[in-house]
C-alpha cells in the first residue's frame, strides 16, 4: 500500500515592498504643481495692470485684511493699543498702534499672511480639505464688506461668493481645490504684491519692508523684502511637500470622502 506523498503549500507571491516615496507627487498631484506656478504669474499680471486690478479687489481686501488683522492680534497680545486700522485695495493696509512689541507686531502681518496661504495651497491637494477651509474663505470675503462702499467691490464680492457656493455642487467640490489654491497663492507671495504696490502704484500706505527699514535704518528696503520673499517660498515650498506627503489619494478617492461632507448630489 503506497502512502499519499505530502503536498507542499503554495508558494505565495513576493510581496510588493517598494512603495513611492512620500515626497514624490503622484499622477493626480502633479497638475496641483503646475496650477501653483500659473497661479502667481496669474495674479501678478492681475494686482499690478491698472483697469484689470479692480477685478480682484474683493480678493485682495481678503488677503490686506488677513495681513492687518495678524497685526492687529499680535498688537493686542503684546500689550500695545491699535488707534485706527485701514484697509483699501489700492491703497493698501495699514494698523496703527501705540505701545506693544514693535518688531513682534510688524513681523505679525508677513508671517501670518504667509501661513494663511501655505495652509490654503495645502488644502489645494484635498477636496475634503477644501471643502472644510471654503468656510473661512466665505466669511472672509463678507467681513470686508464693513468698510466698503464702493458699489462694483460689493457686486463682485458677492460674484466670487456665488462662485464658491456653486462650486460645491461641482462633482462633489472638486473645483474648490483651485479656488483655494488661488487664495492660498495670493496670501503666501503677499510680500511680493505688496512690494509691487509700493513700487509701481506709490500707495499711501508703506509696505512693511519699508517700515522694517524705518525700524532698522541699517537694513535697506529692498533687503528686508528678499529677506521676507526668500521666508515666503520657504514656507510655501514646505506647505507644498507637506500637501504631497499627506494626501496621496488619487481623484476618485477624494471624490468618495468628501461626498460623505455635506453631500451636494
Amino acid at each position: 500500500m503506497s502512502l499519499p506523498l505530502p503536498t507542499r503549500p503554495p508558494i505565495a507571491p513576493p510581496l510588493n515592498m517598494t512603495t513611492p516615496p512620500a515626497l514624490e507627487p503622484t499622477h493626480d498631484q502633479i497638475p496641483t504643481l503646475y496650477i501653483i506656478i500659473v497661479y502667481a504669474v496669474v495674479i501678478f499680471a492681475f494686482w499690478n495692470i491698472p483697469g484689470v486690478r479692480v477685478l480682484i479687489n474683493p480678493l485682495k481686501l481678503l488677503t490686506i485684511g488677513w495681513h492687518e488683522l495678524c497685526h492687529i492680534v499680535m498688537a493686542i497680545l503684546t500689550g500695545g493699543t491699535v488707534t485706527k486700522v485701514s484697509i483699501d485695495p489700492d491703497l493698501g493696509g495699514a494698523t496703527y498702534v501705540e505701545g506693544g512689541i514693535p518688531i513682534v507686531i510688524l513681523s505679525a502681518g508677513y508671517i501670518g499672511s504667509t501661513l494663511f496661504g501655505g495652509v490654503l495651497v495645502m488644502s489645494g491637494f484635498d477636496t475634503l480639505v477644501s471643502k472644510i477651509m471654503s468656510f473661512i474663505i466665505g466669511l472672509g470675503l463678507i467681513c470686508p464688506l464693513v468698510l466698503v462702499r464702493d458699489k462694483l467691490t460689493i457686486l463682485l464680492t458677492l460674484c466670487y461668493e456665488g462662485l464658491l457656493v456653486g462650486f460645491w455642487f461641482i462633482d462633489h467640490a472638486q473645483a474648490l481645490r483651485w479656488y483655494c489654491e488661488f487664495i492660498g497663492v495670493m496670501n503666501v507671495l503677499y510680500v511680493i504684491w505688496d512690494i509691487a504696490d509700493d513700487k509701481y502704484f506709490r500707495k499711501a500706505n508703506d509696505s512693511d519692508a519699508t517700515q522694517f527699514s524705518l525700524l532698522y535704518p541699517k537694513i535697506g528696503a529692498h533687503i528686508w523684502a528678499f529677506i521676507w520673499i526668500l521666508f515666503e517660498l520657504a514656507v510655501l515650498a514646505g506647505f507644498i511637500l507637506l500637501g504631497i506627503s499627506c494626501f496621496k489619494k488619487t481623484k476618485e478617492e477624494m471624490y468618495a470622502e468628501a461626498a460623505q461632507f455635506l453631500p451636494t448630489k
